[in-house]
C-alpha cells in the first residue's frame, strides 16, 4: 500500500534505492536517485513508460549539473538565469553513460524546481530522475490523493503530501543544435526566444 511519508522518510527511501512521489512546482512526480539504477528502472515500470522515453533530472543548482560532467553552455546558462527556479526543462548534450541511466542516448533535460522544500531535499539526495506521477499517456497527478489512487497496489512505496500542485507542466526546450520547444508548458516560447536573443522557432510538442 502506498503510504504518506515525511520529507525525511522520502530522503531515506531514495537513498536506499526506492521510488517515491514528490510534489513539485508543476505536478507530482515519481522520483528516484540518479545513483540507483534499479530504482530508475522501477520508475519506468510504475509509469508504464517506454524505455526509450527518457527521464528528466531535477537538481538543486547549476553546479549539480556540471558535477555530472555536463557542459552547460552560454545559451543554457542564459535560460537558467532567466527561468530557474521554475517551469523550464533545458535539454542539453550529456556523456553517453549518464544518458543511458535514464533511457536516453545523447541528451538529458534538467530543471531546478521553484519549490524551496524540494530544493532542500535535492541538496541532500543529489540529482533525482523525476517524471510526472501518472500512467504513461494519462493526466499528471496534482495532489497526493491522486497519486495514491493511481499507484496504490502497484509497488510505489510512498508519497510526500505537499498540497495541491499548479498542474501546468514545464516547457521543454532542446539546445541540441538549433533551439526548439519540445513541449509547451509553464514558460511561453516567446519568452524563451527573448532570453536567447533570437526569433521564435515553433515546433510540434512531444507528448
Amino acid at each position: 500500500m502506498t503510504a504518506l511519508l515525511s520529507a525525511e522518510e522520502c530522503r531515506d527511501v531514495l537513498a536506499s534505492g526506492g521510488v517515491v512521489a514528490l510534489p513539485t512546482d508543476t505536478v507530482y512526480g515519481l522520483a528516484a536517485s540518479l545513483h540507483q539504477p534499479e530504482a530508475l528502472s522501477e520508475i519506468f515500470r510504475l509509469k508504464d513508460r517506454p524505455r526509450d522515453v527518457s527521464l528528466p533530472i531535477l537538481v538543486p543548482d547549476v553546479e549539480a549539473i556540471m558535477a555530472l560532467g555536463v557542459t552547460f553552455n552560454e545559451p543554457a546558462l542564459a535560460l537558467a538565469e532567466r527561468f530557474w527556479p521554475g517551469a523550464l526543462t533545458i535539454v542539453v548534450p550529456v556523456p553517453g553513460e549518464l544518458a543511458a541511466l535514464v533511457g536516453a542516448t545523447a541528451t538529458l533535460g534538467f530543471r531546478i524546481p521553484d519549490r524551496a522544500d524540494l530544493r532542500a531535499l535535492l541538496q541532500l539526495t543529489g540529482p533525482l530522475a523525476v517524471t510526472s506521477a501518472n500512467h504513461h499517456g494519462e493526466p499528471p497527478a496534482t495532489t497526493a490523493d491522486a497519486v495514491v489512487a493511481a499507484f496504490n497496489g502497484r509497488g510505489l512505496i510512498g508519497v510526500f503530501d505537499g498540497g495541491v500542485c499548479a498542474g501546468v507542466v514545464s516547457t521543454v526546450v532542446s539546445l541540441e543544435g538549433p533551439w526548439r520547444v519540445l513541449r509547451h508548458g509553464g514558460v511561453l516560447e516567446e519568452h524563451v526566444a527573448d532570453a536567447l536573443g533570437v526569433s521564435t522557432m515553433s515546433d510540434q510538442p512531444e507528448n
